[in-house]
């Protein structure tokens, strides 16, 4: 906790804690980039981009949530995928979600008017689950204030009542474990605490629910074979149905971005973020402040977003959500950097 993990791949130039908006990308990754626009402006053999690479993302994503690579689309952003599972709902399904979740986590469901949303405060999102209801769909850690949901608990009460579950983990993936196969599906960023460039998104969808969606936009991707390239495709028997063409340039770097994660390896990386936040909460106390409880790795401090200017004029960087200041921790991280931070408030009053 004390010193950052990663040794040598990052150098912020300031003090960065707020991975919640958009993670530090590795050296190493940043080198895939370059290689690979080399490569596309000399026209070698890798010019416009390694499917290989895209293989390679694929692959370790499934290990670091916990499931057959098979099981794994990938697409450019979660909202697409979660607009894929809300257009499977047929006419009047119940979706329920927590209060004030991500736009991207509701929006693709409030587009259907046919469907029927309600909500309930995240803490008692499992005693809302009711007959009737067709999908809970939630953040794993909430985006505006960092609550981690009770999952074990949604989990009892959707199968109680025949409810399949979305989870999106973008805020999670990379510091809290998960087991992706626990969901029916799951939508995950990796421009977070997966250390990728924005481009790079996933689905996790267990077998038992892959027939409920139907690919809206299938392309050559989305085939049981690359060998296929003219007239109508056969879709792939695997999640590898809704893939859509990547970002190559962004999926080179997250093969190294998520390469990094591995190496250190999710426990280490979970004990040292939420370390680090209790660091933080814990000196926040000390000064009169009130953050939101819990063990995540983001911590919200209601009331405190005006303090955000003072904050980014001394060089600390985080964001304001919901009228929140809101700070996360990551590899890249230390305690010095949480000293800074609250030093830095102590002065500010």
């Amino acid at each position: 906790m004390e010193t950052p993990l990663g040794g040598d791949e990052f150098a912020p130039v300031s003090t960065y804690l707020n991975t919640a908006s958009c993670g530090l990308v590795p050296r190493r990754a940043v080198a895939a980039v370059r290689e690979l626009a080399e490569d596309t402006a000399a026209g070698n053999e890798r010019t416009g981009g390694s499917l290989a690479s895209a293989a390679a993302v694929r692959e370790s994503f499934a290990r670091l949530v916990g499931v057959a690579a098979d099981r794994v689309a990938m697409a450019g952003s979660v909202a697409g995928f979660s607009g894929l599972i809300a257009a499977s709902l047929p006419p009047g399904a119940e979706v329920l979600f927590p209060e004030r979740d991500f736009a991207s986590v509701i929006t693709p469901f409030s587009a259907r008017p046919d469907l029927r949303l309600r909500f309930a405060p995240l803490d008692g999102l499992a005693d809302a689950v009711r007959p009737g209801t067709a999908l809970v769909a939630l953040s794993a850690v909430q985006s505006a204030d960092g609550r981690v949901a009770d999952l074990a608990a949604v989990r009892e009460a959707a199968s109680a009542h025949g409810a399949r579950i979305l989870l999106d983990a973008t805020q999670a993936a990379g510091w809290l474990p998960l087991d992706a196969g626990a969901y029916d599906y799951t939508v995950t960023s990796a421009y977070k605490f997966l250390l990728s460039p924005r481009g790079v998104s996933f689905l996790t969808v267990r077998e038992d629910a892959q027939e409920s969606l139907r690919p809206l936009a299938p392309g050559l991707f989305a085939a049981e074979t690359r060998d296929e390239m003219y007239g109508a495709l056969t879709l792939a028997r695997s999640a590898r149905r809704f893939d859509e063409p990547p970002s190559f340039l962004a999926y080179h770097a997250a093969e190294r971005s998520l390469a990094l994660v591995e190496e250190i390896g999710l426990p280490a990386l979970h004990a040292h973020a939420t370390g680090l936040a209790a660091r933080f909460r814990a000196g926040l106390a000390g000064l009169g402040r009130t953050p939101v409880p819990g063990d995540s790795a983001i911590v919200a401090v209601p009331g405190l977003g005006a303090a955000q200017p003072v904050l980014g004029r001394a060089g600390v960087m985080v964001s304001v959500t919901d009228g929140h200041l809101r700070a996360a921790f990551h590899l890249y991280n230390s305690a010095a950097d949480v000293d800074r931070a609250l030093e830095v408030l102590a002065a500010a009053g």
